[in-house]
């Protein structure tokens, strides 16, 4: 299923960078950036929606904005009520199906609704909802032992999360605890969560409240196309040596990133960056983490984890999105040494473990081996680049097509030389494939 995602990072469309990226679920892809001739249609597809009874689109969102948070934002200038899914396609309140392009934010990695999925959350439904860890069941433990046999290393301690956020928030408190410091470094334009505490780590302006965010210091992206000194990693290695050496007091707690920043427009570091970082951050005394919220469980194609493709192992993993499909699932794996640091107090999670998401997130594991998925995004992600890369040779628009796998992302510009953001281009592009991922992919294809 492809996924054709645009990062908004303002609240709506008109304030957004150009940034279009394409994170993909491990279904089905194909671009659909071409203008068709004629009206092009989606393949057959055996699935028929039940009839809709529900509240209209504008019954929903007026709804919506009297008793949801005013933060909360929604794509397109008339936002659509999604009713149904079922593997790479959505439908709406009048039956019309679309090509899943967003997935809830590169969530869900096995499509809508896989049989072995739902079969799996069902039938524990049925026997126990709830249980914490405080008692023994085997779902836990299950699910835990399939995961850390998924991690290189001395990878071999799962703690049960709710979500990405929560899973970062318990990495840096891993961290600072282990290390005896409080220092923690993170890219700039990157993304690690919401909370109080990660919205320190993160460093998109348009994410961040004004809050205190002290002992977090952010260091210069690795951005082969926009940073200042392109693919070189040693060049960035070395700012992050000069700001331990002259912003901190020579120790630090951590180091996280992510492979490829997916909030911040698909962005992949710059090659063997890093394998240097980590060598730095460990003779400053910290422990390093890789953010695998978006890049994990095979979404790059060429390895099961983000971290892997730049050769190192971390010391602390989160997780979370495609590990449950949909569900409210995260998790922190670690090594035992750093894991003992947590049993000094008591750590608990009411959900972290929950029996129902731990058999989902299992089943989740298993499809992703038995279909090949990892595969999957290697070969389709392979033939999607190529086919950006050729409308990037015929439209000066296009300034950058980067990513891996079906972890992918386009950037339209207004001048390639300067790179300057194509903001009013981009959002008239949002707009228009609303439509034209509606019965429209299969043929535009074929035009490229």
């Amino acid at each position: 299923m492809a996924f054709l995602q645009r990062q908004i990072l303002k609240r709506t469309v008109k304030e957004s960078k150009a940034k279009l990226n394409i994170c993909t679920s491990f279904s089905t892809a194909a671009s659909a950036s071409a203008v068709a001739t004629t009206p092009p249609q989606l393949p057959p597809f055996d699935h028929d929606p039940k009839p809709y009874t529900g509240p209209s689109a504008d019954q929903v969102f007026q709804k919506r904005k009297q008793f949801l948070g005013p933060s909360i934002f929604h794509y397109y200038q008339k936002p659509l009520n999604i009713v149904e899914g079922k593997m790479q396609y959505l439908f709406d309140e009048n039956g019309r199906r679309y090509l899943d392009a967003f997935a809830g934010i590169v969530t869900v990695s096995c499509g809508h609704c896989h049989p072995d999925v739902l079969n799996a959350i069902f039938e524990q439904s049925k026997l126990l909802q709830h249980a914490t860890t405080i008692y023994l069941h085997h779902a836990i433990a299950d699910f835990a032992e399939a995961l850390a046999s998924k991690m290189p290393g001395n990878l071999k301690v799962v703690y049960f999360v709710n979500s990405g956020t929560e899973a970062n928030e318990l990495a840096m408190l891993m961290a600072r605890l282990y290390t005896g410091n409080l220092g923690m470094i993170a890219l700039r334009n990157a993304y690690h969560g919401g909370s109080s505490g990660t919205i320190g780590l993160t460093a998109l302006n348009t994410w961040k409240y004004p809050i205190p965010q002290g002992e977090i210091h952010h260091v210069v992206n690795p951005d082969p196309y926009h940073g200042s000194f392109g693919s070189d990693a040693a060049r960035y290695a070395q700012d992050l040596q000069d700001h331990i050496d002259f912003g901190t007091s020579g120790k630090v707690a951590g180091f996280i990133a992510e492979t490829i920043q997916g909030v911040g427009g698909a962005v992949e570091l710059a090659p063997g960056y890093l394998k240097l970082v980590y060598d730095i951050v460990r003779k400053a005394g910290g422990v390093c983490i890789a953010d695998e919220v978006q890049t994990g469980f095979g979404r790059t194609g060429s390895h099961y984890w983000g971290f892997e493709t730049q050769g190192v192992i971390p010391d602390i993993v989160t997780m979370a999105k495609g590990i449950g499909n949909g569900l409210p699932l995260g998790a922190v794996v670690t090594t035992p040494e750093i894991a003992n640091v947590m049993a000094q107090k008591i750590q608990f999670n009411t959900f972290g473990g929950n029996p129902v998401c731990s058999a989902g997130g299992l089943a989740v594991l298993r499809v992703i081996d038995k279909e090949r998925r990892q595969a999957h995004c290697a070969d389709v992600g392979s033939h999607l680049l190529g086919r950006l890369r050729t409308l990037q040779e015929r439209h000066d628009i296009i300034g950058d097509v980067r990513g891996r796998g079906l972890m992918v992302g386009m950037e339209l510009v207004t001048d390639r030389k300067e790179k300057t953001p194509a903001k009013a281009e981009t959002a008239v592009l949002f707009e228009k494939l609303r439509d034209f991922l509606v019965d429209a992919l299969d043929y535009s294809m074929s035009k490229l």
